[in-house]
Order: structure tokens, then C-alpha cells, then sequence
């Protein structure tokens, strides 16, 4: 049937979905295995919300059912395309992913782990690989001192530790 024969009050709105981190073009979706797991238990969460939908009024429950459906595509979009790094076998000499780094960011101690995009979370100390400040440490030792611009301020940043969880 023709759009011009709904009456307007009809037409269903389309879920706004919020997208996922952004991931660069291009650029794999390195994950370490927690972060693969809780990509999962997201999965899992999203399903059991729309299987325990609560009944009532039609329109909503299609509605909330297709917001879920959005956001369960691009999850598992990410799923599909996750790349698990596994740290243990990877140089303990240099910060890489996955990495837990002390360094000193002028007089200020710092410490992140670098994560994949999905993961970051600055509150629980972790950063993705392709934040900036991420990609200025990978590739360093502990001791040495490198350059990192912010806010087009340069300033040094002291490696103080690397660790990798067990």
C-alpha cells in the first residue's frame, strides 16, 4: 500500500541507534580476550532484554524490540570483525597493546592500559589504541622520554613502568 493511504499518527518513527566507538577505516579491530568477552556478555544482555520485552502496548514493544535489533547488528558487526591479541606473547620490553603503562606526564603520575575501542573506558584507566596518547607510547621502552602534543602544547612523557596482565 502506498505511504500517501497511512494516516500520519501510523507512521512508526525509526530508532535513533547510537553508533559503537569509532574504529578508523581500515584500521583491525584489535580486542584482548576480556574485552572480547565482554563484547559477548553485551550480546548476550541485548538478547535476554528483547526476549523479556514487557507486554503492553504493541507499538512500544516493536519500537524498544527494533532499537535492540540496531543495536545488536552493530554488536555484532564488531564481534564479527574482533582480532583477539593475546599480550602474553608479545615483548614485555615495549609498550603494545594491551600494555598497562606508568608514565610520568609532566609532574603528574599517570597509568592506562591500552585497549580496542570497544573497551576504553578513562574512568577504569583505559585507552584505545588509536587515542593519541596511546599511539605516542606504543612502541616505547621503559626509561625513555618522548614527545606528545596536546593541545598543541608539546610535552614530555617518562615511561616509567610496563606491565602486561597475567
Amino acid at each position: 500500500m502506498s505511504r500517501g493511504f497511512v494516516k500520519e499518527g501510523d507512521q512508526e518513527e525509526i530508532p535513533l541507534i547510537p553508533p559503537r566507538a569509532p574504529l578508523p577505516p581500515g584500521v583491525a579491530n584489535y580486542v584482548t580476550r576480556e574485552g572480547y568477552d565482554a563484547l559477548l556478555r553485551e550480546k548476550e544482555e541485548l538478547e535476554s532484554e528483547k526476549r523479556n520485552l514487557p507486554p503492553g502496548n504493541e507499538g512500544e514493544r516493536r519500537r524498544a524490540a527494533l532499537f535492540i535489533d540496531g543495536k545488536l547488528k552493530l554488536l555484532l558487526q564488531r564481534i564479527a570483525s574482533a582480532r583477539i591479541l593475546d599480550v602474553q606473547n608479545q615483548s614485555k620490553e615495549v609498550v603494545r597493546f594491551g600494555a598497562v603503562v606508568d608514565f610520568l606526564d609532566g609532574k603528574k603520575n599517570m597509568r592506562f592500559q591500552i585497549v580496542g575501542v570497544d573497551e576504553a573506558d578513562i574512568k577504569q584507566g583505559k585507552v584505545a589504541f588509536t587515542a593519541p596518547i596511546a599511539r605516542a607510547l606504543i612502541g616505547n621502552k621503559e626509561g625513555e622520554i618522548l614527545d606528545f602534543v596536546r593541545g598543541g602544547r608539546t610535552q614530555k612523557l617518562k615511561i616509567l613502568k610496563i606491565t602486561y596482565p597475567e
